[in-house]
């Protein structure tokens, strides 16, 4: 205060300096069809990380950034378990930008490149070995020391709930098998019918799967993906939009589900103004 402001050519210097320092960092770019994709994944013991990036004149440009924490199950999981899991969390997170295209992920657990070549994987690895063959990989090894963003990403501490509540160890296994899960209303026939359906479905966290008529697992999609998934079938013909038929299929042999493939994809067909 009262003081005399002076702004001198070292200042303005300075402030220029810093103008371009701002304007010229690398930053977060729009994907390119036409070159590979990379995808840097890791994992801790309470998160997930990866970044999708592209090289542009040699160098990495980020492209996507994205991390969570593991949940109570996840985080008894192995280390090769964890590490599998982060690429199977980014491949679905990214799953719009790299289906169709070659991606090269690089991972700091060698272990993995062995595991997608053994045959008597645990099924929940042998599930995640299937949806990594509907992308076109390669696997590389890369120590955490070379990945530090995503290494860092991976490590982000999480609040502690403070509201979690100890396990009742004398709850009762009526309280587990109480039957109200069904519809209140529900014949007998309608409740055998529900009980015959769930067989043909795993729940493998965070991810719902149908052992489907064709002998496949597919992912069942929930409400807010199907407009994105029907979206990207539809119009992956390179020489334009595909029928509802072969929309659906695309779908089926995408590894998505839902009960109202068919029905969803007329919808889009019939309104789709490029169509």
């Amino acid at each position: 205060k009262d003081m005399e402001f002076n702004f001198d050519d070292r200042c303005k210097e300075a402030f220029d300096c810093l103008k371009r320092a701002l304007t010229t960092t690398p930053i977060i770019q729009a994907p390119n069809w036409t070159v590979p994709f990379e995808l840097i994944c890791d994992a801790s013991n309470y998160a997930l990380g990866a970044v999708l990036a592209q090289r542009v004149d040699k160098l990495p440009r980020v492209i996507y950034y994205a991390s969570r924490t593991l949940d109570a199950a996840q985080a008894n999981y192995t280390t090769t378990e964890k590490e599998l899991l982060a690429i199977i969390f980014a491949l679905d997170k990214f799953q719009s930008y790299l289906l169709g295209s070659h991606v090269v992920v690089f991972t700091d657990h060698a272990a993995l490149k062995y595991l997608l070549k053994k045959a008597n994987s645990k099924p929940r690895l042998i599930r995640w070995i299937l949806w990594l063959q509907e992308f076109d990989l390669d696997i590389r090894d890369k120590s955490g020391a070379q990945n530090l963003v995503v290494d860092h990403l991976s490590r982000i501490e999480r609040a502690e709930d403070e509201d979690t509540l100890p396990i009742q160890d004398n709850f009762p296994d009526e309280h587990l098998l109480i039957v109200s899960v069904f519809p209140p209303l529900a014949s007998r026939a309608q409740i055998d019918k529900i009980k015959s359906d769930a067989k043909h479905y795993i729940w493998d966290d965070p991810y719902l799967w149908k052992l489907c008529s064709d002998q496949v697992i597919r992912r069942c999609i929930p409400d807010h993906e199907i407009d994105s998934v029907l979206q990207f079938c539809h119009s992956f013909a390179p020489g334009g939009h595909l029928g509802i038929q072969r929309t659906a299929h695309k779908v089926l042999d995408c590894g998505f589900y839902w009960p109202t493939i068919f029905r969803d994809a007329w919808k889009i067909c019939s309104t789709c103004e490029q169509c």
